[in-house]
């Protein structure tokens, strides 16, 4: 039962006993957890956003995944909850000045301390690299250590001074119990908004009901200072009489008086003048022709003989 190097197998290795149970390197664990994203599994690089479960993305990442989400199926657990990008808050993160990256180590031959964040809480000072509790305000986007807002109890943010409530507050990378009160929060805060949208949509049917149903506003009053009423129609027919007979002369003189306030056109030859006078007028009886005279061709000037 040797093997070629003449070693001889122990009982160990022959018989398969019970699997022991993996431990997870709890150093590990906080380095990929605050340091790259949850998402992509890259390198937290600025723009950072947070979900309203604590989780740290790229904001890059979130807006394909929502794009295209076949790409990530099988990531889809860590951002299922990511509807759209109002679902998730970009993160105002305070630089750490001792953090030098990987400059410090180009060469390969100097130790890297995973442990030196890149990001410090700016009331306290302390790292963020998962040894101490981090939350950040859903309303402004300010990242601080949760010591911080025990010490210095405000009720407006210490960077930019927004006014914030307790629901407000979102811990990151938090335990299994913070992650379960947050869903909570979540869901209950989900459903307060779509009640709202709901009650919203009747409201409005009723406001546009009421303006169809309104009554029309009063007119302008009656009493005109400026402009002078206008005449009717009735007025204006009377003004616009005909002429008298004697304003026209008698057949001797063959002379038309104009009328001085009438509009109306009347034919001259229709009126009582003599016969050598309606004549002249192309609508007299010795002006038409019978069929038999006339021409079988139109002329430019029908009337020419």
């Amino acid at each position: 039962m040797g093997c070629d190097g003449g070693t001889i197998p122990k009982r160990h290795e022959l018989v398969k006993g019970p699997k022991k149970v993996e431990k997870i390197d709890k150093d590990a664990e906080l380095v990929a957890q605050w340091n790259y994203c949850a998402l992509s599994q890259e390198i937290l690089r600025r723009p950072i956003v947070a979900c309203e479960l604590g989780r740290l993305y790229n904001k890059d990442a979130v807006i394909e995944f929502l794009l295209d989400k076949s790409s990530a199926k099988a990531l889809e657990k860590a951002a299922s909850h990511i509807k759209s990008i109002k679902n998730v808050t970009e993160l105002r993160l305070s630089d750490n000045p001792a953090w030098e990256g990987d400059k410090g180590n180009t060469k390969g031959d100097k130790h890297d301390d995973l442990q030196r964040a890149r990001f410090i809480c700016p009331v306290v000072g302390l790292e963020m690299n998962g040894r101490h509790r981090f939350c950040f305000l859903r309303c402004c986007g300010c990242v601080f250590s949760e010591r911080a807002l025990k010490e210095i109890k405000a009720e407006v943010c210490h960077t930019c001074g927004a006014a914030f409530q307790e629901d407000d507050v979102i811990v990151l990378n938090g335990t299994k119990e913070d992650v379960e009160t947050l869903k909570s929060r979540m869901e209950e805060r989900r459903l307060r908004a779509r009640l709202g949208k709901k009650a919203k949509k009747p409201k409005a049917a009723e406001s546009v009901s009421k303006t169809d149903v309104s009554e029309e506003p009063a007119g302008p009053s009656t009493v005109q200072t400026e402009k002078p009423e206008e005449p009717s129609l009735d007025s204006r027919e009377k003004k616009i009489s005909p002429a008298p007979r004697s304003a026209v002369n008698g057949s001797s003189s063959g002379k038309l008086v104009k009328p001085s306030g009438g509009t109306t056109k009347r034919s001259i030859a229709d009126g009582e003048q003599s016969e050598a006078y309606k004549s002249i007028f192309t609508t007299h009886s010795s002006a038409k022709r019978s069929k038999e005279e006339s021409a079988h061709w139109v002329t430019h000037t029908s009337y020419c003989f």
